[in-house]
């Protein structure tokens, strides 16, 4: 488990999801440590680590994917809140959201709405001064 992908996947998944990304690697480790070890090499390590994009822009568009599947909702609320860390405001989860429903249709559209309803509730935007 210190390979430079996973080192690198682990400090990429921290950046993004905290502790949240910890605790979901931490519960597989007893039924599956291999695959936590995948997910955080391949998406983390590998993918989210590329230079392409910024982690904003990558954490909108697992929004988005994530509410277009319409049957994850777990780690779509582990990616909203992911993308509140690394700089997303609410009316931008809130509008991709709503841009998927012209794609994924209202069903998806209303249930990533409710996810991020949830999550915003639990977790309040500090008020700006």
């Amino acid at each position: 488990m210190n390979s430079e992908r996973y080192v690198r996947g682990l400090a990429k998944l921290k950046e993004i999801d905290g502790q949240a990304g910890e605790n979901v690697i931490n519960s597989l480790s007893d039924i599956a440590p291999d695959f936590a070890r995948l997910l955080i090499e391949f998406p983390f390590g590998d993918i989210y680590s590329r230079p392409g994009l910024d982690l904003k822009t990558r954490e909108l568009a697992v929004v988005a994917a994530l509410t277009a599947l319409g049957n994850a909702a777990p780690q779509l609320k582990v990616h909203i809140q992911g993308a509140r860390n690394v700089g997303c405001s609410e009316q931008e989860i809130v509008e991709v959201i709503i841009q998927i429903a012209v794609y994924a249709g209202f069903p998806a559209a209303l249930n990533g709405l409710f996810a991020a309803k949830e999550i915003f509730a639990q977790h309040p935007t500090p008020p700006s001064h």
